[in-house]
């Protein structure tokens, strides 16, 4: 009785965007961790990285047109406003003021998503250089190393898709 429910579309969109949200928020900590070039290592840098493949992700699955390509893009959105909630909570914002927070840093995730290009294949380094110059949390002498970076993190998300 209860195993059509496990095998419903939407559990296995959901459990996609959840394998999705996983692979971002690995990324996101091997990026965070691994390189220098951020002036500081913070819950905004974070935001930032976080938004930045969880764009990519977006706009990759609209590219490849997986299957259920928007149902999986809600619920990843949905996903990383879940996340955003818990650990704006976790550093001791209360319930009062929570949806506020939440709705600035939401607010920013869209200004970039509208900012990154609709044709995923124009994007190289100098894309990624020009889009990192309009935040603050890049070194300005490192942002040729950090789009580098993140044009290998696109590349190499890109080519998952194409071997599935």
């Amino acid at each position: 009785m209860i195993l059509h429910y496990f095998k419903r579309k939407e559990n296995k969109d959901k459990q996609l965007a959840q394998n999705f949200y996983k692979k971002i928020l690995y990324s996101s900590n091997s990026i965070l961790n691994k390189n220098s070039f951020f002036k500081e290592s913070n819950y905004n840098t974070s935001f930032e990285i976080v938004s930045i493949i969880l764009i990519i992700y977006i706009k990759l699955n609209i590219k490849f047109n997986i299957k259920n390509h928007k149902n999986v893009n809600e619920y990843l959105i949905n996903n990383f406003v879940l996340d955003l909630d818990d650990s704006l909570r976790s550093k001791g914002i209360g319930d009062m003021s929570i949806g506020k927070y939440v709705k600035s840093y939401i607010k920013k995730f869209y200004f970039r998503l509208s900012k990154f290009p609709y044709e995923t294949d124009k994007i190289d380094e100098n894309y990624f250089l020009n889009y990192l110059q309009n935040f603050e949390y890049i070194s300005s002498k490192r942002q040729i190393e950090a789009s580098k970076v993140f044009l290998e993190i696109f590349n190499d998300i890109k080519a998952s898709y194409t071997t599935k």
